[in-house]
């Protein structure tokens, strides 16, 4: 981990984003979080690549971790992510590069292969299939207390969350999305109730990880990842025209993960219907892998994706 550096860019809007970087081949690997994460979630990823002759670049997003928040949170939105990978790369002078993100990382990573296709050799994302715009089929086949609707009701998350610190909300999160079922409360339930206070974190997490994550959320709480992730202003990805991916992909997913248990979800991906938005898809399944499989099975994840940044050279 000593050898990962860090240092801040500064994006069109005066945003310093914090950026952790190892490795220092031609090719380029820009690694992309999800939630709960930061770009720690990538650093056994980031080791691998570098180690394999890659320059590995892993961002915090704006308002997470140790990037500026927005100038305006209540106005951030999907699209500004996409923005700021594009800020990234042309402050780094970086022409093209490998995209690997995972969760709500999968959805920048696939809308900014379809609106700057031309910055983009390849892509691997972890978790949540590529889908095109619109509202998620499954989400009508749910139940009320499914986190992602409870979570877009104003207010609701932030009411939930303020009643623990920044480490406890984090530390649940975790271990309820570890879990292979689905998150779902019950009526007079919230989120944050579905993890009892004795839980453990899951075996592949130390206390020293969590520690990590749990320091970085202090500093940047949650105000911009609830704003943005997914469940609130994807603005953006809806004004695609033509949303099919035509750039080569790997898509990994663990059979353990709560997202494959989404309605339609799963026959979608192994039906192969994927494949009509994403034509040049790989897809390989590791079947004890949850939702944080990268930090979960590094070895098993990173294989593959040692293996198919290969075949793009």
């Amino acid at each position: 981990m000593d050898q990962i550096q860090h240092k801040f860019i500064q994006v069109d809007d005066g945003v310093k984003l914090h950026v952790a970087e190892i490795g220092s081949g031609p090719s380029v690997v820009l690694f992309l979080h999800g939630f709960p994460e930061i770009w720690y979630s990538w650093r056994h990823q980031m080791i691998a690549v570098a180690k394999a002759g890659y320059r590995a670049i892993a961002p915090d997003y704006r308002g997470f971790g140790l990037s500026d928040p927005p100038p305006e949170p209540q106005k951030a939105n999907f699209a500004d992510f996409i923005t700021d990978v594009l800020a990234l790369l042309d402050a780094l002078s970086i022409p093209k590069v490998f995209l690997v993100g995972k969760d709500f990382g999968a959805s920048v990573v696939y809308y900014f292969a379809i609106l700057h296709k031309e910055r983009v050799t390849a892509i691997a994302t972890l978790g949540v299939p590529f889908r095109p715009p619109g509202p998620p089929p499954h989400h009508k086949l749910l139940p009320e207390g499914f986190y992602v609707t409870r979570w877009r009701e104003p207010g609701r998350a932030e009411a939930d969350f303020g009643r623990f610190d920044s480490k406890t909300v984090v530390r649940n999160i975790y271990i309820m999305f570890s879990r292979s079922e689905m998150p779902i409360a019950n009526e007079n339930q919230e989120i944050m109730d579905l993890v009892e206070p004795s839980t453990p974190l899951p075996s592949w997490m130390t206390e020293e990880d969590f520690a990590t994550y749990g320091a970085l959320y202090e500093k940047s709480g949650f105000e911009t990842a609830l704003q943005v992730y997914r469940y609130r202003a994807t603005g953006g990805s809806s004004n695609v025209q033509d949303p099919k991916i035509e750039v080569p992909a790997l898509f990994i997913m663990g059979e353990k993960d709560y997202v494959i248990k989404f309605p339609e979800t799963e026959d979608y991906i192994r039906s192969g219907r994927i494949k009509d938005f994403v034509p040049d898809l790989e897809i390989k399944y590791i079947p004890e892998g949850g939702h944080f499989v990268q930090e979960q099975f590094p070895d098993e994840v990173n294989q593959p994706l040692l293996s198919f940044l290969s075949r793009q050279a």
